[in-house]
């Protein structure tokens, strides 16, 4: 694979960062969402046949990335396009495309996507929301609960991962349903977060909610297959929206370092301030190209690959949003937990790339079980 960004995609990042900086930090989510979605930026990564730029992850993460180095990152990007979005166009029936897709891609209708849930974390061997036929008119009963979800009160449906029994073993299974906001029985309640963020979070219940047989996506046996055509892009993603916030808590703490002046000198002159800072950038810089190799896996069609190289990229990138962030902050002082700077509540965000979608202990779990071949601990 080449680490050098196409022409196309070069022009896309230097487009995606003049609009971030027109928006800066204190964007309106929504009037962000409507623009970026008619520049074609939000469903860069879907099919042209249906409304989307014919890209793909490797592209829709340069949109994310850019705009969070300007200081407007769009959470839902996240769930709605590369999750929803990829899983729907992947494993979707024909009319949950031509529903779904256009609308995704110009920005009219967003997705949730609903995995974790209060005992089970991310762990799909352990979901406990299951989903049974009504053996008298083919429809599905949805049971279950659902913790940190985000997006849910602005998304028209959540893609909610349960499980159904296999006929013939009687073992559960894991499979994607969609079930739209206002269905009877699905009810959210948004979390208190200490966290300030533009997307909120929140608790489902599903009490018997009722969906037609269409409301499955894909094949009812493929799976984890499925599940971990979401789960991939997801991964890299956050990598990208960890990139991106680590990128704009140097930039201020650079320009920062370059104009505060110490006894005549810029504080940036001292190795104490200029090395931390250069040690950050180059975090930064090597989580990207992590980043770049599971996108690039993943778009080839690479799915094994690109599940090891995402799970590093997503480890990488929280690390180095994390050190960059704490960086940041020490360099400017006092004034780092000023509002003026916007970094104090970085310092809090940056640590959701490290606990989300997946915390760091089980990336060491994958990378230590499936890529070195150790024994499992779990």
């Amino acid at each position: 694979m080449s680490t050098i960004e196409t022409e196309e995609q070069k022009a896309l990042r230097s487009a995606v960062a003049a609009l971030g900086k027109r928006h800066g930090r204190n964007y309106d989510r929504e009037t962000l969402w409507a623009e970026a979605a008619k520049l074609g930026y939000l469903g860069v990564n879907l099919p042209e046949a249906y409304g989307g730029g014919g890209g793909g992850i490797s592209e829709l993460s340069i949109v994310l990335e850019e705009l969070g180095a300007a200081g407007c990152p769009l959470l839902m990007m996240v769930v709605s396009p590369a999750i929803c979005g990829t899983v729907i166009a992947r494993f979707g029936t024909d009319a949950q495309k031509q529903e779904w897709l256009p609308a995704l891609a110009d920005g009219t209708r967003t997705m949730a996507f609903g995995i974790t849930e209060p005992d089970a974390g991310s762990n799909s061997h352990r979901i406990t929301t299951t989903a049974r036929r009504d053996p008298d008119t083919g429809d599905w009963l949805l049971t279950g609960r659902k913790v940190f979800i985000s997006g849910v009160d602005i998304a028209d449906a959540t893609l909610i991962v349960g499980r159904t029994e296999d006929a013939r073993t009687g073992t559960l299974k894991p499979c994607l349903f969609i079930v739209p906001r206002d269905a009877p029985g699905f009810t959210r309640r948004q979390i208190d977060m200490e966290l300030q963020a533009a997307e909120k979070q929140f608790e489902l219940t599903l009490d018997d909610v009722r969906l037609p047989a269409d409301a499955l996506v894909g094949d009812e046996d493929a799976g984890l297959l499925q599940l971990f055509a979401g789960l991939n892009p997801e991964r890299i993603m956050t990598a990208a929206f960890a990139i991106g916030m680590g990128r704009y808590a140097l930039a201020q703490a650079i320009t920062y370092a370059r104009d505060r002046t110490v006894w005549k000198t810029p504080i940036g002159a001292h190795q104490a301030i200029a090395h931390p800072l250069a040690q950050a950038h180059i975090d930064l810089e090597l989580a990207r190209l992590m980043m770049q190799k599971a996108a690039y896996l993943y778009d080839a069609g690479d799915d094994i690959g690109a599940g090891e190289a995402a799970n590093m990229a997503k480890y990488a990138a929280g690390e180095a949003c994390v050190r960059a962030v704490d960086q940041a902050v020490h360099t400017l002082g006092g004034n780092g937990l000023t509002r003026e700077f916007g970094l104090a509540s970085l310092i809090t965000a940056a640590r959701v790339a490290r606990i989300a979608p997946v915390s760091r202990e089980m990336i060491l779990n994958y990378v230590s079980h499936q890529t070195l071949g150790l024994p499992k601990s779990y």
